[in-house]
């Protein structure tokens, strides 16, 4: 069922992302890493010259005696040493080799694919003064399927992703291995397959493949992406949970936003309203006793708990897309004057605070929705749905146990994501011999925000099975017209549970349409660009 659903993903409107120095949208980067659109170097003669002008310098510079890092030099605390012109020519694939100490399961393919383009990004901007073949090597790579396995753990974040990105650069030259049709493979094999050849690294390339940010920042797009998404189908199984229990639609009336204008909470209460339009009255849909006047705040205050993932990935959106598109290489040069600069874009303190933040707000979504999916399963809690939403043929007595398990899982899950919200960036350690003695923690902040995605989802997941299951007992899913197109989608991807099944591969299943299908879609990305 789940690659039924990744079939359903919005294929790239693009036939092609233009890379050409200029910037290149986050949705442009999941187009690629996801969807397989093509990358495509341009010709354009004002970009080669560019490319070309940075080059020069960096030649000028070696045969004039400048001390360049890295090229010329030893790397970090070793920078005090001194290479000839000869050797500087030669130097530099050394670096893929010593930094190959990565550990960990591989980063995902999509995530690696989006650090790819990160990386060709960073160097067409034009500041590292490296060749265009370069760029179409990588581009080669993301072109033909070829990702490269990378370890994820092993960055400390500054000097940027020294190590997994050491694996992506091995990979161009031929070395190590790579995910290729489906299968892991040497790389030279994979090259021979694909009709490609091992790249040739110019002098300073080889560092510019590694200095950066671009792992990170490729695991943080993706994590935005799916962020998005989640939000959106945790809106979809508020609504469903408000109706099953016999909520109360007033509490996301507009003046109550008004009152408190946040844009996400405002977002979120409009959009809760829009699917709770009715054919009937709220008398016919709502509990009327007068205890449930007010309903508990997991549900009624849904907008101001979702409203902070809202606003808070409207922000953490644009940091990412500026990442991106930084040159974030050192040394660079002045396109100007040529002047040789050292500096520490490398650094990824923005991504480490971003996604320390958007994991935070992502496991309170989590929370959120696990409290729901208790409401959903307490007899004592909704309004007169049968405990654990068993259902039951009239008249039979049966000892299933419906959705008891689920609910467990699902607390399970959302303690798992509220304890990886430690901020990575707190953990700073001085490495290196004290060369690095500042650093980032970015790229472990943007794989807790990804783990903390795969958590929340989860629970999504099990929080749009609970409440569909309890507006099929329900039985008035139609009163409400785009809620029972919701809930249709759902039993395409899930049946009802009728007697006790196993419903792991329906948790999985779900989570694959929270991320690819466009079942809960909400035009939510269009209007975070506006605020």
């Amino acid at each position: 069922m789940k690659g039924d659903v990744y079939l359903m993903k919005k294929n790239g409107s693009k036939s092609a992302v233009i890379i050409d120095g200029g910037n290149v949208s986050l949705d442009d980067i999941i187009a690629v890493a996801r969807d397989g659109v093509s990358v495509q170097i341009s010709e354009a003669g004002s970009f080669l010259k560019r490319m070309e002008r940075t080059q020069k310098m960096l030649m000028a510079s070696m045969q004039d005696g400048v001390a360049v890092y890295g090229v010329n030099t030893g790397y970090g605390k070793s920078c005090g040493k001194r290479i000839s012109l000869k050797a500087a020519m030669k130097n530099g694939i050394n670096i893929f080799r010593f930094h190959g100490c990565g550990t960990g399961d591989p980063i995902g393919i999509e995530e690696t694919r989006a650090a790819m383009l990160c990386r060709i990004i960073c160097l067409a901007r034009g500041y590292s003064g490296v060749s265009i073949g370069l760029l179409k090597q990588l581009a080669n790579f993301l072109n033909c399927g070829i990702t490269p396995v990378v370890p994820c753990e092993g960055s400390v974040g500054a000097s940027g992703d020294l190590t997994p990105m050491s694996y992506i650069g091995a990979c161009l030259a031929g070395e190590r291995e790579v995910f290729y049709q489906g299968v892991v493979i040497p790389t030279a094999k994979a090259l021979k397959k694909a009709g490609l050849k091992p790249y040739q690294y110019l002098p300073k390339e080889p560092l510019s493949m590694v200095n950066g940010t671009t792992t990170m920042t490729g695991i943080a797009a993706l994590a935005v992406d799916r962020s998005w998404r989640i939000l959106n189908a945790s809106i979809y199984a508020t609504a469903l949970s408000v109706h099953a229990i016999k909520g109360n639609a007033h509490h996301y009336h507009p003046v109550i936003s008004e009152a408190k204008p946040f844009p996400g909470q405002t977002f979120v209460a409009t959009e809760i309203t829009r699917l709770l339009q009715a054919r009937a009255t709220s008398r016919q849909l709502e509990d009327d006793t007068l205890e449930t006047l007010q309903d508990p705040y997991s549900l009624r205050c849904a907008p101001q708990v979702l409203g902070v993932l809202y606003d808070g990935l409207a922000w953490i959106a644009k940091w990412v897309e500026i990442e991106a598109n930084s040159s974030n290489d050192n040394p660079i040069f002045d396109p100007a004057t040529g002047q040789v600069l050292m500096g520490g874009n490398f650094y990824g303190g923005h991504i480490a605070f971003a996604m320390d933040g958007l994991k935070a707000a992502l496991a309170s979504a989590a929370d959120m929705c696990d409290r729901q999916v208790m409401l959903l399963v307490n007899p004592n809690l909704n309004r007169g749905l049968p405990g654990d939403l068993v259902r039951k043929p009239s008249g039979e007595i049966t000892l299933h146990h419906g959705f008891k398990a689920m609910s467990i899982s699902s607390s399970a899950l959302t303690a798992e994501a509220l304890k990886a919200t430690m901020p990575a960036a707190s953990f700073s350690r001085s490495t290196e011999s004290h060369n690095q003695d500042k650093v980032s923690m970015g790229t472990i902040a943007a794989r807790d925000a990804e783990r903390v995605c795969q958590l929340t989802e989860r629970v999504v997941s099990i929080h749009l099975l609970a409440a569909a299951q309890a507006c099929d007992i329900r039985n008035n899913t139609t009163a409400r017209p785009l809620l029972a197109k919701a809930l249709e989608n759902i039993r395409f991807i899930s049946a009802p549970v009728l007697a006790d099944r196993p419903l792991d591969k329906d948790i999985e299943n779900m989570c694959a349409a929270i991320r690819y299908s466009e079942f809960f879609r909400i035009n939510n990305k269009l209007l975070s660009k506006k605020l």
